[in-house]
């Protein structure tokens, strides 16, 4: 097979699916991972018509433990290897840390710091060996600024994700492997909908601050294929970004404390 292939995490809808058709659209075939099957198998039939490529579907749950492990002996039971990782699954936790379930919190963490940890170090070792490799952490731009109250530990796997990639870029940038964190703002998704945040962080933000999955989507790969190791998609994000860091942190968490006192308002 003469096709590098790219395994997409989250691949079900908004960003994920949108990282998908990009990296089809760029001649790559895919393995598609997340939780709805019908989705993806939706998805798989598309890339293949529009783009001519291969798309493997493997249903996984990434919040439990062996998932991992699994997804990729599939993708090797069909004769492939892992030549692009997207990992993007995520989704948001709403509520204060003490308020809610330990379980909800470890599932948490299991989707959006154990498993993507774990999928880059398996594959890893086969890109540096084939000297080709490429490495997508969908982070957030919550992951560049101070925490705020509520989604408690969301900002910190983003944080997490953002550094991770850092490390790796520098590890990883003479032996044929590109890193990059993506980290977009508010993004046109299902991401609002699931955890049911949708209307109140509608009208507690304007229009211009919201980006399509699609542009975030080509931001992201193109970076990638630069080998730049943080991608802020869009100018108002890049802005804001920028704010964060050369402000005083006791003034960034006021205003992080502002922003989330209105998303808090019934």
């Amino acid at each position: 097979m003469d096709r590098r292939l790219a395994l997409v995490t989250g691949a079900s809808a908004g960003i994920g699916a949108a990282l998908a058709r990009t990296l089809a659209a760029r001649g790559y075939d895919l393995a598609l991972t997340a939780r709805r099957r019908e989705r993806l198998e939706t998805l798989a039939d598309e890339v293949r018509l529009r783009f001519g490529v291969e798309a493997l579907v493997v249903p996984e749950d990434l919040a439990e433990p062996a998932a991992p492990a699994r997804l990729l002996a599939a993708v090797e039971a069909a004769g492939r290897d892992v030549d692009v990782l997207v990992n993007n699954a995520g989704y948001g936790l709403p509520g204060v840390f003490a308020e809610t379930g330990w379980q909800e919190q470890a599932d948490f963490l299991q989707v959006l710091l154990h498993a993507p940890t774990e999928l880059v170090h398996r594959t890893l070792p086969g890109m540096t060996e084939r000297r080709f490799g490429r490495i997508l952490n969908v982070a957030s731009l919550a992951g560049l600024l101070p925490g705020a109250r509520g989604h408690t530990l969301y900002a910190a796997t983003k944080a997490y994700l953002v550094r991770f990639s850092q490390s790796l870029h520098l590890e990883t940038r003479s032996q044929g492997v590109h890193v990059s964190a993506l980290c977009p703002g508010f993004t046109w998704s299902e991401f609002h909908d699931v955890n049911g945040t949708r209307d109140l962080t509608r009208k507690a933000t304007p229009d211009w601050l919201w980006m399509g999955a699609d542009e975030v989507a080509e931001a992201g790969v193109e970076a990638l294929e630069a080998n730049r190791p943080v991608c802020v998609p869009g100018a108002p994000n890049k802005a804001i970004a920028a704010l964060g860091r050369l402000i005083p942190e006791d003034w960034a968490l006021a205003l992080m404390e502002s922003q989330g006192g209105r998303l808090r308002k019934p």
